[in-house]
């Protein structure tokens, strides 16, 4: 997969998060079956979403890192440290999500 391909999928799923977070809190304001499905959907989506973008990133960096621990193993810690920025997309998304579910 080329670089504008990945980064193409990044930004829609981060539109679909924002998008579905925005309605489903408005959602909340409702207290129909409909709204809380929305909820419910969003709260998958948040999961879903940030999980593909933490999952692209891990693997973009965890790749990279390999090569450069190779070459220098003194890059070890940093090779975790991005790793761990990237395992923090899929945490926010299950925080959203959490936040999501209770308000149903």
């Amino acid at each position: 997969m080329n670089g504008f391909l990945k980064k193409s999928f990044v930004l829609s799923g981060i539109a679909f998060l924002i998008q579905n977070s925005l309605w489903a809190a408005e959602a909340v304001s409702k207290s129909s079956p409909i709204e809380s499905m929305g909820l419910a959907i969003g709260a998958g989506l948040a999961i879903g979403i940030s999980a593909l973008g933490a999952g692209i990133a891990i693997g973009n960096v965890g790749s990279s890192s390999i090569g450069a621990v190779v070459e220098k193993p003194d890059f070890f810690a940093k090779a975790l440290v991005f790793l761990g920025l990237g395992e923090a997309l899929a945490i926010y998304g299950l925080v959203i999500a959490i936040l999501l579910m209770s308000k149903i």
